[in-house]
């Protein structure tokens, strides 16, 4: 259905504060679609300055007040996000006014943003040249390894922020081609830790107190290191309860400030590249990532992340979240249960451990879909080394840093796409596409219909049953590669996450098929979701694989 959204209210309670309202297009006059419109602008956001009106507008401390020195370019692309999503952002930390006066109020900021726009502009020209040469000389296709090698490489030099974008680019095939994003996959695990010393100063600035005070011993070495910060193992002097520390790189936060302001300032100079290759501009490719960049970077944001998933789940018993210490846990310091379980990087030590292979993926496969189609909030980074395989079955999930949010609206649009390709409706499909925001409106879908067929028909040739996520991903990534097709964040971590999570089935189990392990989830949600309108549509997929066989695998009437 053609609808606009109107978020919530910014005061809502904490587990409701994703909550949305849509309302459809059809039922409401345009001069209330107006008032509704600009009411939204109003409570986007809630941390820039405002001018004396916007101040008087909100006393209350209700309404946003970001926006209200954001150019119109800005507020374009971030509207457009919000509108994409479906989804009130509260308490939005990013926008490119609040980074630009983050940076420019800072002594000596014009000398800093100098010297390092010349190092990058340097370093990523310098590749790029390297790039055009291969191409003249006609090696290009040849060298792909070495550059790609060289790309990581480079991205680590430059620091947090570029190990962050490679890690977005891993998953965004309609930027750079399959054969770096594997290469650029090195990334999520192969980063260097910083020292000791200089992660027990910031816990004890955190704290406000000695080590000693509270962890009766601490590790000696790092337990997993990331782009943002490292993780140790401690246990709790006055409880005796271990516990996993999380610590952010020191003096990362000016830093990350800088590179955003750097990061959009030069993609206002690709915009016409990257309205010809995605259908949107370049600005609100950064925007996106800044969002997501800082929200990361705030440990608190973490700790209500992971409230949340407890509240989710608390009535699961096959599922373990940890419990979060907020006493002792601020910004850049996150304390938190530690999981005593298998990490699912040693599948082997799983099955040794004599835990039932067959339960374990099922459960992981209705915790996913729970994730996805009833709560709307999923984690976003759930590779092999975030997810445990507890001794007694259960499944754990670590790292709540990286999670997103699926409006009601889009889990429709997303389950209406899969009822159009099990319908073989591709131009509906190609339609829904739009409605998702993976093309801008007004976008020819004629030349990506016959493609889109090609897709499905090859990777759902030999039934349904045997669909997997890894054959219709690895097309779709040439597709949008060589359409104007643009991946939303969200989107794309939808599809990481689906993916990963399959890998480790196939991993554990190699004849492992998705559709058999989710078909009791999805009968099951047929018979108790509440919104009527995904009932329907789940009733649609389930009596259309009815259909093409899998009636027979399941013994179902």
């Amino acid at each position: 259905m053609d609808s606009i959204y109107a978020s919530s209210t910014c005061t809502v309670p904490h587990l409701l504060r994703r909550e949305t309202l849509f309302l459809p297009r059809t039922s409401i006059p345009s001069s209330s679609l107006r008032r509704a419109k600009k009411a939204r602008r109003a409570r986007v956001s809630s941390s820039a300055s405002t001018t004396t009106t916007a101040s008087s507008i909100a006393s209350n401390g209700a309404v946003s007040r970001a926006l209200q020195g954001v150019s119109n370019k800005s507020n374009t692309a971030l509207e457009q996000l919000d509108i994409e999503r479906g989804v009130c952002i509260p308490f939005r930390k990013y926008s490119p006014e609040i980074v630009r006066n983050k940076v420019l109020k800072s002594r000596g900021s014009i000398l800093s943003l100098m010297l390092r726009g010349v190092e990058i502009v340097w370093n990523l020209g310098l590749y790029w040249s390297n790039l055009v040469y291969d191409f003249l000389v006609g090696r290009d296709e040849e060298v792909v390894p070495y550059r790609a090698r060289q790309l990581r490489n480079l991205l680590c030099d430059l620091g947090p922020s570029f190990i962050k974008a490679g890690q977005v680019l891993a998953n965004r095939p309609d930027i750079i081609r399959e054969d770096y994003m594997n290469e650029l996959c090195i990334l999520q695990d192969d980063v260097p830790s910083f020292p000791n010393e200089i992660a027990f100063r910031i816990i004890e600035e955190d704290l406000g107190q000695p080590l000693e005070a509270v962890f009766s011993k601490i590790s000696s070495e790092t337990i997993a290191a990331a782009s943002l910060g490292q993780v140790y193992r401690a246990t709790l002097r006055a409880t005796g309860e271990d516990v996993a520390i999380k610590v952010q790189r020191p003096g990362i936060e000016p830093i990350i400030y800088r590179d955003l302001f750097l990061f959009r300032t030069l993609a206002s100079f690709l915009n016409g590249i990257s309205i010809q290759k995605l259908g949107c501009n370049a600005e609100l490719i950064v925007d996106e990532f800044g969002e997501k960049l800082l929200e990361e970077l705030d440990y608190t944001l973490e700790a209500r992340n992971l409230e949340d998933f407890l509240e989710n789940f608390k009535n699961d018993p096959t599922v373990k979240i940890p419990q979060v210490y907020k006493q002792f846990s601020g910004q850049r310091v996150l304390v938190m249960e530690w999981i005593d379980g298998i990490r699912c990087t040693n599948p082997q030590a799983i099955k040794e451990a004599g835990i039932d292979v067959d339960g374990f993926l099922t459960i992981g496969v209705s915790a996913a879909l729970r994730q996805l189609l009833e709560f709307g909030l999923f984690h976003g980074d759930p590779h092999p080394g975030n997810i445990f395989a507890m001794r007694d079955g259960r499944i754990a999930y670590v790292d709540f840093g990286n999670v997103a949010v699926l409006s009601q609206q889009n889990k429709q649009i997303l389950i209406d796409a899969v009822v159009h390709a099990v319908n073989e409706d591709y131009a509906e499909m190609a339609n829904d596409f739009t409605r998702l925001g993976f093309l801008t409106p007004g976008t020819d879908v004629t030349p990506i219909i016959p493609a889109l067929e090609a897709i499905w028909q090859n990777s759902a040739g030999k039934g349904l049953s045997d669909f997997n996520f890894r054959s219709v991903t690895g097309k779709f990534n040439q597709l949008v590669y060589n359409y104007p097709i643009r991946i939303p964040e969200r989107f794309s971590l939808v599809i990481r996450s689906l993916l990963t999570q399959e890998g480790i089935c196939f991993t554990m189990k190699p004849d492992f098929k998705f559709l058999e392990v989710a078909y009791p989830y999805v009968a099951k949600r047929l018979l108790t979701d509440p919104n009527p309108a995904l009932r329907e549509r789940l009733i649609q997929v389930f009596l259309v694989e009815e259909g093409v066989g899998m009636k027979d695998d399941h013994g179902i009437p």
